[in-house]
């Protein structure tokens, strides 16, 4: 595919990252010399110094010819007038990024279609619907659906108490023969591997395993963790992402809200009854002992200051809070997480790629998403008739090496895939696989 993205900040640029490893065509636009110097410099893509909104800049980045426009700025009018203009010079789709999620509501007088927007992209509601799925799913650093809800992707810190540490994969699997589950992925250091028979589990080891749903919580139990329900939760931080978190957290939990800004603090107190609204910054430790929240199950950090996040996040395990959660700008901080004891670190802009990669990858490909701090996607196919993967069972297929089968749905029922199990077309399978890897098994099921 032929696609422009207009605005290489660190959502552009990690969206272009990851959509050259495929091998598409990309044209990056952004008037800043030194984000395109980066770009072309790490990157297999052209580069354009300009504005996304003038149309003689999208005409030298073939818009007449592109299969679509990403518009990310910052600026909700550049990304709305390249979209304009995109569609006026015959580009097939067009996306864009926006920070207010009442903008060209599809309820009002306008509607995005009218300005030729195919998608609109609010990665702050994104990234609170992550951490809302976080603390539901207590145990886990990530969690993901798949095929309507009946299978899941977990995310799961094997520290110190676990009964995997230093086993094969083979023998946890031998030991627990009645259990349906694949590890599809192990994240040590800074480094990101599909593990084999004989991968060794070791401490601080970021394991991912797909089960299905109702098997999730004996799964866990294997792992040694286990779900806690939780009943009284701290947010500092009262912006878009903090108040969506409360919102979705109030009427199953007691929300605790911190929030420095008073006519904020006053606006969110009247929107959410049932939230306890404090004007605080959280800066101090023992501000925060006397707001209570030795008394949380969770501490969650959404504040602008994401240095203040990560730290008030330790200091909130220091006082004894089970789960943290931090939400950082800097894309870079995510794998570091686990190493310096927060629980999960969010990034809003890799909440907002992985759905900006489910809108471009359409066709036999159902859904994607990309995992905080892990150089690896879970992907959902479809099994196209005739395809090479409905030739011969998973054992028998030359399957590339960097990707691996997580589940099979087949006549809405799930398998956990073992050698003899055979793929049929229209079944629907989860794949997690490393960037190198995607364009080979995209050709597989097509």
């Amino acid at each position: 595919m032929k696609i422009i993205i207009v605005g290489i900040g660190e959502l552009g640029y990690h969206l272009a990252k990851i959509l050259a490893q495929e091998k598409h065509d990309i044209v990056l636009i952004d008037q800043n010399a030194d984000r395109l110097q980066r770009a072309s410099d790490s990157l297999d893509v052209l580069t354009l110094q300009g504005s996304g909104s003038r149309i003689k800049t999208l005409e030298k980045a073939g818009a007449e010819n592109a299969d679509m426009l990403i518009a990310v700025t910052s600026l909700e009018e550049v990304n709305l007038t390249a979209c304009l203009l995109a569609a006026r010079l015959g580009t097939k789709k067009k996306l864009i990024r926006v920070h207010d999620p009442e903008f060209l509501s599809s309820s009002g007088s306008t509607t995005p279609a009218d300005f030729g927007v195919d998608r609109i992209i609010y990665p702050e509601g994104i990234a609170a619907q992550e951490i809302v799925r976080l603390i539901r799913r207590s145990a886990a650093t990530e969690v993901l659906e798949f095929a309507e809800g009946k299978v899941q992707l977990i995310g799961l810190k094997l520290d110190a108490e676990s009964p995997l540490l230093n086993k094969k994969l083979e023998d946890v699997v031998a030991a627990a023969e009645s259990l349906a589950f694949r590890a599809v992925c192990i994240v040590r250091g800074i480094h990101t591997f599909i593990p084999k028979r004989d991968s060794v589990f070791r401490k601080g080891d970021q394991l991912f395993v797909i089960s299905r749903t109702e098997s999730v919580q004996e799964m866990l139990e294997l792992c040694g963790k286990t779900t806690t329900k939780f009943d009284n939760i701290m947010i500092l931080g009262g912006g878009e992402i903090g108040l969506r978190v409360a919102e979705g957290l109030q009427n199953d939990v007691s929300v605790k809200l911190l929030e420095s800004n008073k006519e904020r603090s006053r606006k969110i107190a009247e929107t959410l009854s049932k939230v306890m609204v404090i004007q605080d910054e959280g800066k101090d430790l023992d501000l925060l002992a006397a707001e209570g929240i030795m008394d949380m199950d969770a501490y969650i950090a959404v504040s602008p200051d994401e240095e203040n996040n990560i730290i008030s996040c330790l200091m909130a395990k220091h006082l004894g809070v089970r789960k943290t959660i931090a939400h950082v700008e800097k894309v870079d901080y995510v794998p570091i997480a686990t190493t310096i004891g927060i629980d999960a670190l969010v990034n809003r802009k890799l909440s907002a790629a992985t759905e900006i990669l489910k809108f471009i990858r359409q066709g036999q490909i159902v859904s994607v998403a990309t995992l905080h701090g892990v150089d690896a996607e879970a992907i959902e196919l479809v099994a196209q008739e005739g395809s090479k993967v409905t030739k011969k069972p998973v054992a028998r297929l030359d399957f590339p090496d960097g990707a691996i089968i997580g589940c099979v749905m087949h006549n809405g029922g799930v398998t956990i895939p073992v050698g003899v199990t055979q793929i049929h077309a229209n079944d629907r399978v989860v794949v997690f696989t490393l960037p190198r890897s995607i364009h080979d098994v995209e050709h597989l099921f097509s």
